[in-house]
């Protein structure tokens, strides 16, 4: 089934639109919605292809509800269920439609544990019989259907079951489970974050095996930080976090049979240390495809194993000299053949292989990058995709033959084209947004991207925002150290040309991101503009190691993560510093994360050029960060200690020079606050004043209550005193 993430959400207060353009924005307007766009979200395509679903929350009532609706019309035509009309139940968070569409999982009182990962207590609504049956009376992890929806399979406690919907009957798939030691189904912290999933078991299209991941995390080093709460003593929360260099989790395949309730564990083949970041069963419901990855991350296999004779046969093999990047575009055709991403050639394209390891062909490519591939239609034999044909800095939607032949730009507007598509591509809805255009929303036809109808814009939110006079952000490039980089500015409104204005540059910097794009405003944008009012000159510039202009520029930063990127800036810094109308005194850089990495090196390293620097939730040292993010581009401390220690802000505090802002949240389980409590302490013995903020208890995002508003009037107040 394809899904769909869309569904109408209209958040905004309203501001006359009769003011004059000399209405000043303010940080409260930013963070309470004000500024909101109209977005699309939730929404999921039935089979038929020209019906969706939408989870509707009525606040009045309390009650929830799964709306159909038909695509063409965009008219409600009638509801799956209402909570309202069941008992036990008052309203869902969320649901999972079976394949057949006959059932729906319901999932109620649902708590996060990390970024992705949650648990809950979940029901089965038979549509049918309008029956609900609830799964467990413990909150688990992620209930998935059978194909037939005949059975349910879900994880508590670290264990796998699975629960007969006929009968009542919970079978153990798995009984080891324990809580930082093994666990089953599901995945670790660093999986889960750095791979980007949670569930980590697979039914087979038959529904007699299940395939599932186990992880033996025992000899993994625990992480514990506390946690302070209103009580009396502060209590602690400790689980497992591999740190660059240290023992991961032990990971192995396994494979229940369900007609004999026994389990096997793969043979996978030699490998020393391994992840395996990606399974999926192939269109034979006996073969299951296996994406198996060195430690390095530089040597990927994709493994066909035999659910029948336990047999594990390499069927594609892709090494790269810095790393291979893991995506979910693995596709299987009716023959078993199959549809692969890769930067091959230099850039990200897309590939057609047999199951015997024989490309077939190349299916797309030149000096541009695929960047979403969306489906492949057996019908017509298309293939649906994103790609920077048009500019870095834009996206289009593209279908092509799987001859590559036959190419079709459906898209027209330059910017930012986003599209979903319905079960069966007859028609996609698009998301489009420029730097002068806020998210407007269309469905077109997928066969030659037609307008069938609008659904959605944002012009009443340009209407609200004329009485503020907001600048232009700016797109352009500059170049530096021998690149043509993207860069974006936004000016004063009242901008005069020849009188100096400070500057604050921000940037994230990150392996394979992107800061610079054509695209409308987010929230620091309207901050930007704040600080535009009060006579800032804001600019991003996208260095060396930032993505979508291919695997050379992108891998440029491999084993030296901070010192290519630092340079850019650098050097970036300096060209506006030569800015008639930029006070090369007055230059501060700002960044969040891998972007507080970066900013703490500029205001140390750059200390001739940066005279201030925010710093929110950075990492001081790759040594603190997690084995898959930073083995990926750093290989381990044991190997690369130099590259680790040289871009390291700690080894380098003796340069501070400038005014420095270091921020972090006391319960971040990612970026763990001990990168900032030992770079304090470097600061401290080297006798070097600065400013700094605990924010206690909050993770990575440093949100909650009025908690991000604090955040950035402490930066703004920060960035007026000190720039």
């Amino acid at each position: 089934m394809k899904l769909f993430q869309y569904v109408l959400v209209l958040l905004w207060v309203g501001t006359p639109a009769s003011f004059a353009q000399d209405q000043q924005i303010t940080l409260e307007e930013i963070w309470d919605g004000t500024f909101s766009q109209q977005r699309m979200e939730s929404l999921q395509s039935l089979n038929n292809g020209t019906e969706y679903i939408i989870l509707n929350q009525d606040r009045n009532s309390g009650t929830s509800s799964i709306d159909v609706y038909d695509y063409r019309s965009g008219e409600k035509k009638r509801s799956l269920l209402n909570s309202g009309d069941l008992e036990g139940i008052s309203n869902f968070q969320g649901y999972e439609l079976s394949d057949g569409e006959d059932k729906i999982i319901l999932g109620t009182q649902t708590e996060a544990i990390y970024r992705r990962s949650s648990r809950g207590i979940f029901y089965v609504y038979d549509i049918k019989s309008k029956s609900l049956t609830k799964i467990s009376k413990n909150k688990i992890q992620e209930p998935t259907f059978s194909p037939d929806a005949g059975k349910v399979a879900f994880v508590y406690d670290n264990n796998i079951y699975v629960k007969d919907l006929s009968t009542g009957v919970e079978t153990h798939v798995t009984t080891d489970g324990k809580k930082n030691e093994i666990i089953n189904g599901i995945t670790d912290w660093v999986y889960e974050e750095e791979f980007g999933f949670v569930k980590a078991f697979a039914w087979n299209p038959a529904g007699d095996h299940i395939a599932f991941l186990r992880f033996d995390e025992i000899n993994v080093p625990e992480f514990s930080m506390d946690v302070y709460g209103d009580a009396l003593y502060p209590g602690a929360s400790t689980f497992k976090y591999p740190k660059a260099g240290e023992e991961n989790a032990k990971i192995s395949l396994h494979m229940y049979h369900l007609d004999e309730e026994t389990s096997n564990e793969v043979d996978l083949g030699d490998y020393e240390e391994l992840y395996i970041p990606r399974i999926k069963w192939t269109t034979d419901p006996n073969i299951l495809s296996v994406q198996v990855l060195n430690r390095h991350q530089n040597n990927l296999d994709l493994v066909f194993v035999n659910a029948v004779n336990n047999e594990a046969q390499v069927v594609l093999n892709e090494k790269d000299a810095a790393y291979v990047d893991i995506t979910d575009n693995l596709t299987f055709l009716d023959d078993n053949s199959f549809i692969w991403t890769s930067e091959e050639d230099g850039y990200n394209h897309i590939y057609h292989y047999n199951s015997s390891e024989k490309l077939i062909n190349q299916i797309t490519g030149g000096d541009w990058e695929v960047t979403r591939y969306y489906g492949f239609d057996p019908k017509t034999k298309t293939i649906f995709y994103q790609s920077t044909e048009n500019g870095s800095v834009n996206r289009d939607v593209y279908s092509i033959k799987t001859n590559g032949k036959n190419k079709k730009r459906l898209t027209s507007k330059e910017g930012m084209n986003s599209a979903d598509f319905s079960a069966d591509y007859t028609y996609f809805i698009n998301s489009f947004t420029n730097t002068s255009t806020p998210n407007e929303f269309t469905l077109h036809q997928a066969g030659n991207g037609k307008p069938v109808r609008e659904i959605r814009d944002n012009k009443d939110l340009l209407e609200r925002e004329k009485a503020y006079g907001f600048s232009p952000k700016e797109l352009s490039t500059v170049e530096v150290n021998g690149n043509e980089l993207n860069m974006w500015m936004i000016k004063p409104k009242d901008f005069v040309a020849g009188k100096e204005y400070p500057l604050l540059m921000f940037q994230y910097s990150g392996p394979g991101s992107q800061s610079v794009s054509n695209s409308y405003f987010n929230a620091n944008d309207y901050w930007y503009q704040l600080l535009a009012n009060e006579g800032y000159i804001v600019a991003t510039v996208d260095g060396r190691g930032t993505g979508f202009k291919g695997a050379d520029f992108k891998k440029v930063t491999q084993n030296e993560l901070g010192k290519y990127e630092l340079e850019d800036q650098i050097a970036a810094a300096k060209i506006f510093g030569s800015y008639d109308y930029i006070d090369e005194e007055r230059i501060g850089i700002w960044g969040w994360s891998y972007g507080g990495f970066m900013s703490t090196n500029a205001i140390l390293k750059g200390n001739d050029v940066f005279s201030m620097a925010i710093a929110v939730a950075p990492v001081t040292s790759w040594r603190f960060y997690d084995t898959v993010y930073t083995e990926r581009f750093m290989t381990t401390p044991q190997e690369n200690p130099t590259g680790y220690d040289e871009n390291s802000p700690i080894n380098h505090v003796e340069k501070l020079k400038g005014n420095y802002l270091l921020v972090h949240g006391s319960a971040d389980d990612n970026v763990h606050v001990q990168n900032t409590m030992r770079l304090i302490e470097s600061l401290v013995q080297a006798n070097k004043q600065f400013d700094w903020m605990i924010y206690p208890d909050k993770n990575h995002g440093i949100y909650g209550g009025n908690t991000r508003l604090h955040l950035y009037n402490t930066m703004t107040n920060f960035i007026k005193e000190k720039l």
